[in-house]
């Protein structure tokens, strides 16, 4: 019995001895040669003994990292730095597109109020003639953007600058539509009795050779005047070297493929906002879809 006393003594002072270096695993069972008694004693010592897991410092360091990234990634809240940036992009994309398309609803809406019943409507049926004596008709200024001013080639002043305006116009639309010839600009004489085919050319050849020169009889220039609801008081019956004034509106008018009537441009127009608001009528086609002729 003193042997079998001593030897749990013995075992206990061990085991705390192995403890404080390293702790055995629970699941460790006594030794086969020990009593029954022994065994019994050394297991209800151990089951005392309270268990401790051992970490290594690089797991204890891995852990730190980690709970560091949390820790920093949780003090921006739930946006970085490149959410804020891609949302703010967003937001201002969507902005110019609201606004862009809330113009062009604008424009398709006062285009659209100018077709309404009880309106007077701007353009219609024409029969003329060009430069080269071939018949011109309403019809062909269909497919593309027409620009239609109505002057005469004896205007001392007003007509030379609307020209010059004019010219301006057809370079800056043919450069901001890479030359795609969407665009045909029109001049219509008022005055068919001096302003023959000949001398309408040689005139408009001064500003621009891309004006289309119209010209007709007198009764043909008055109807398509009426179309347009231009002023024209020119006088039919004129003698042969006979002085008379001509009075007639001052006014480009835009019309759109299908021959209506979308802007008017005036005097207080500079050649580039002239060109902004012809660029936004295209373009709105285009955006639509809507074909156009490029021949």
């Amino acid at each position: 019995m003193g042997r079998a006393s001593r030897s749990p003594l013995a075992s206990i002072e061990h085991t705390t001895t192995r403890t404080q270096r390293i702790l055995p695993l629970r699941t460790s069972l006594p030794s086969q040669s020990a009593t029954p008694v022994q065994a019994r004693q050394t297991q209800n010592l151990l089951n005392a003994i309270p268990s401790r897991r051992c970490f290594s410092t690089t797991t204890l360091r891995s852990r730190a990292k980690t709970m560091g990234q949390l820790r920093a990634r949780n003090s921006t809240g739930p946006f970085s730095w490149k959410a804020a940036l891609l949302f703010v992009l967003t937001g201002g994309g969507m902005l110019v597109y609201f606004r862009v398309e809330k113009e062009r609803l604008e424009r398709k809406r006062i285009a659209e109020m100018s077709k309404g019943v009880g309106r007077p409507k701007v353009g219609g049926p024409f029969t003329l003639k060009d430069l080269n004596g071939k018949e011109f008709t309403a019809e062909d200024l269909k497919g593309k953007y027409s620009f239609v001013y109505f002057g005469f080639t004896h205007c001392p002043d007003i007509c030379p600058d609307e020209l010059d305006k004019m010219a301006e116009i057809i370079d800056k639309v043919n450069e901001s539509t890479k030359g795609e010839s969407v665009f045909l600009p029109v001049f219509i004489t008022c005055d068919p009795v001096r302003d023959t085919p000949e001398v309408l050319k040689t005139y408009l050849q001064e500003f621009h050779p891309g004006i289309i020169g119209l010209t007709g009889t007198y009764d043909q220039v008055k109807n398509v005047c009426k179309q347009y609801r231009v002023y024209f008081s020119t006088p039919r019956d004129v003698k042969p070297g006979e002085d008379y004034l001509v009075d007639h509106s001052i006014y480009f008018y835009l019309m759109d493929p299908e021959g209506d009537f979308v802007e008017c441009i005036g005097r207080q127009d500079t050649p580039e906002s002239a060109t902004k608001v012809i660029m936004e009528h295209i373009n709105d086609w285009k955006r639509e879809g809507r074909p156009l002729k490029t021949e």
